[in-house]
């Protein structure tokens, strides 16, 4: 959902803690898989409730928290929803829909009460638009919303968010019609973190990583077997980061797992001391047909890393 713009390792790793700064998640839940079109590229779960439990956590979020995120926390605030109290899960899906590109809904749910926030929406006189027979409410800065049912809400832009009904509505196809996506989904949703993503992206994402290498012919050769990837995060004792790249086969993933520790090496050569502080802590392997990255340090040393200047550059 978003791309590092330079070619070095430590800022994609960089750039894939930024997307898990949204992402203490819990499995997806029904309603949700009903509403992400199948034409999906990336996953991303939030668990409001697991945010206070660690510092790091919660240190990680205040420094990426996009704008839109907040803005989106505001105008729950002004419909009587506490995002603190009353959010339970947040689900973000990025979709391809033909002509118009790459789509991003969100979709809320917990312990909020519908009957009270249609009441603040009509004393605040914000009218509803039909789309079939769900009532679209304006929200600040071109965003929509709608409630699914009684404890879920979908957001987006108006695109984006009819997009995400037509799917529900059966005019087009869900998650489950696309077992890449949802094979993966199955193998990590378990976990305090997970985000999956599809084939383009993950490309896109290893020829940021692999900078020079990524030019190679054989990356060319090797990039049509990559078929995904996924991450676990959790906060429990320290920061741990597992990525898996899904390959087709065994020596995809073997070549694959050499590129990127040879990126890597040359890296460290010019690299400023936190990106080294960052590097020390990442180890890259194959096993079976998935290329396997692990990045673990302490809570202090992951705190550092966030507040310098490179994290900074890369979270914007």
């Amino acid at each position: 959902m978003c791309r590092a713009k330079t070619n070095s390792p430590i800022v994609w790793l960089s750039g894939i803690l930024i997307l898990s700064a949204a992402a203490w998640a819990t499995p997806l839940a029904s309603s949700a898989r009903g509403i992400i079109p199948s034409d999906v590229q990336q996953i991303i779960s939030v668990d409001y409730r697991s945010l206070k439990g660690s510092d790091t956590a919660m240190a990680l979020k205040q420094q990426v928290l996009p704008d839109s995120l907040k803005q989106f926390e505001e105008a729950l605030k002004g419909i009587g929803i506490d995002p603190d109290k009353d959010v339970e899960q947040l689900t973000f899906a990025s979709y391809r829909k033909a002509k118009q590109g790459v789509k991003i809904v969100g979709v809320a749910q917990g312990s909020f009460s519908t009957k009270t926030a249609l009441k603040k929406i009509r004393l605040n006189k914000i009218k509803a638009v039909k789309y079939r027979d769900s009532d679209v409410f304006p929200m600040s800065d071109g965003m929509y919303m709608t409630f699914i049912d009684e404890d879920t809400l979908l957001f987006g832009d108006s695109s984006a968010l009819r997009g995400a009904l037509d799917a529900r509505d059966g005019y087009v196809s869900t998650l489950d019609a696309n077992p890449a996506i949802a094979d993966m989904i199955a193998s990590v949703d378990s976990g305090t973190v997970w985000s999956v993503l599809d084939q383009q992206g993950t490309q896109n994402m290893l020829i940021s990583a692999l900078g020079d290498a990524g030019k190679l012919a054989d990356f060319e050769t090797l990039k049509k077997r990559i078929t995904g990837s996924r991450y676990i995060m959790n906060f429990s004792n320290g920061v741990n980061f597992d990525l898996d790249v899904v390959t087709s086969d065994t020596v995809t993933a073997a070549t694959l797992s050499s590129l990127l520790k040879a990126g890597m090496l040359y890296k460290k050569m010019t690299a400023t001391p936190t990106e080294k502080l960052a590097l020390d802590n990442v180890t890259v392997n194959s096993e079976s047909s998935n290329l396997q990255m692990h990045f673990k340090t302490d809570d202090r040393q992951f705190q550092a890393l966030i507040r310098s200047p490179l994290f900074a550059a890369v979270s914007k």
